[in-house]
């Protein structure tokens, strides 16, 4: 067998018929991992001729964990894949990924895994909805990281013994850590490889997946930050300056200098600015993700608040959602 799709989800409904539906007769074995779901998605996986893993609900469930079952369930049959599509329950794959994702990893030996061009499914729906498509448009070539949609050379992924299935989020760039230091590469293709459904609509699911995304940069750089890459320390410094000192310092300002203490939060429509003028997008986009990307680092630093109040109190983190 060459290519096995893990599909990982809960309760995603109609979304999950599509992602399904999108990767029958693709791949040669199909695998649908079920996270607790309360809508009969375990059943419509079956009925469409999936094989269904039901994670057991008593130990906490992470994306990776999900995906890590997933893949272990493809090699309990003779003929094991030599890739394997990783892709989420709320995703659908684009017609010709697979065979392009194929073609690349066949053709370089040292590439362990390779995504393509992530887009919004609905990214006129909401500002939300359309952050995340800007957010998946990162550059072709060889990279640090591809997300959780992903192609992987079984070898590679077996050898670092897959995801950490303890991380709540960011487990793939992890991964990808690992893996480019045990010599392997990581690629992203100029080929559309799927479409996802954020289904993002309010400010509170933006605001805690933002809250994730800063657990996850300090997690990451705890756990790789003294490595040569520095891994996710830019991400974390840039968080406890704009999300905590400088609020920090202004309070303090204000209680010695009074109103003029407050100067210090004219540096945000500064930064805004200055990384608008820096984008590559139209104007009301560049502007739209500079704003967001400052506002974020509030949310980030409660995350990694939340990440360090957990080491001092050796807790173990819970699933931050969104949806």
């Amino acid at each position: 067998m060459k290519v096995g799709v893990v599909v990982i989800g809960r309760n995603e409904g109609e979304r999950l018929r599509r992602c399904l539906e999108s990767a029958l007769g693709l791949a040669e074995k199909l695998v649908y991992v079920d996270s607790g779901s309360t809508d009969g998605s375990a059943e419509l996986a079956r009925s469409l001729g999936a094989e269904v893993v039901e994670l057991d609900m008593s130990v906490p469930f992470t994306a990776a964990r999900a995906r890590n079952a997933g893949f272990r369930r493809l090699f309990e049959s003779a003929s094991a894949p030599r890739y394997v599509q990783f892709i989420d329950g709320d995703c659908e794959l684009r017609p010709g990924w697979l065979g392009r994702a194929v073609a690349f990893l066949d053709n370089h030996a040292d590439a362990a895994m390779v995504c393509g061009r992530l887009r919004e499914r609905f990214p006129e729906r909401s500002i939300y909805n359309r952050l995340c498509d800007m957010e998946w448009d990162t550059p072709v070539g060889e990279a640090k990281a591809c997300g959780g949609i992903a192609m992987v050379r079984a070898d590679a992924f077996g050898q670092m013994q897959g995801f950490r299935p303890d991380l709540i989020a960011g487990e793939e760039p992890e991964l990808c850590v690992r893996l480019r230091a045990a010599g392997w590469r990581i690629w992203r293709l100029d080929a559309e490889m799927a479409w996802h459904d954020a289904a993002m609509f309010r400010f509170g699911q933006w605001w805690k997946r933002s809250v994730r995304a800063g657990y996850t940069f300090a997690e990451g750089a705890h756990l790789h930050g003294d490595t040569q890459e520095r891994h996710r320390v830019r991400e974390s410094r840039s968080i406890l300056a704009w999300g905590i000192a400088i609020p920090l310092s202004a309070v303090t300002g204000v209680a010695l200098w009074g109103a003029w203490g407050c100067i210090l939060l004219g540096l945000y429509p500064v930064q805004v600015v200055r990384l608008c003028l820096r984008g590559d997008r139209t104007l009301r986009d560049s502007c739209l993700r500079s704003l967001f990307m400052v506002l974020g680092k509030f949310p980030e630093a409660l995350g990694l608040m939340k990440f360090v109040m957990h080491r001092m109190m050796g807790e173990k983190a819970s699933l931050i959602e969104y949806k």
